[in-house]
């Protein structure tokens, strides 16, 4: 296993990319590894954070789903609605999480 302190090996093909990411480290006050990591960092739970949102909207509509009524099992028409517009939110968000 490597030192703790080896730094990172970091390569960039582009050389305006490089430049960038240096500027923004220094005028954060930190260095590139460190700006490179909390970028990373910051960037995971940003996508875990959206995955928990999306989790809890999915279980408070089973938690309804489940809490309705025995005799009301074929759905109203506004219960229709409601569950077509989840369905089209629950795409939207997959949409936008491949573009990310």
């Amino acid at each position: 296993m490597s030192d703790a302190k080896t730094a990172l090996n970091l390569r960039f093909p582009d050389p305006a990319q490089r430049a960038a990411i240096a500027a923004a480290a220094r005028q954060a006050g930190v260095s590139m590894q460190e700006y490179i990591l909390s970028a990373a960092y910051d960037r995971a739970t940003a996508v875990e954070r959206r995955f928990l949102d999306g989790f809890q909207a999915s279980m408070a509509r089973s938690g309804a789903a489940f809490a309705a009524e025995p005799n009301s099992l074929d759905p109203s028409a506004e219960q229709r609605v409601a569950e077509q517009e989840a369905q089209r939110e629950l795409v939207q968000h997959q949409q936008r999480g491949h573009a990310a």
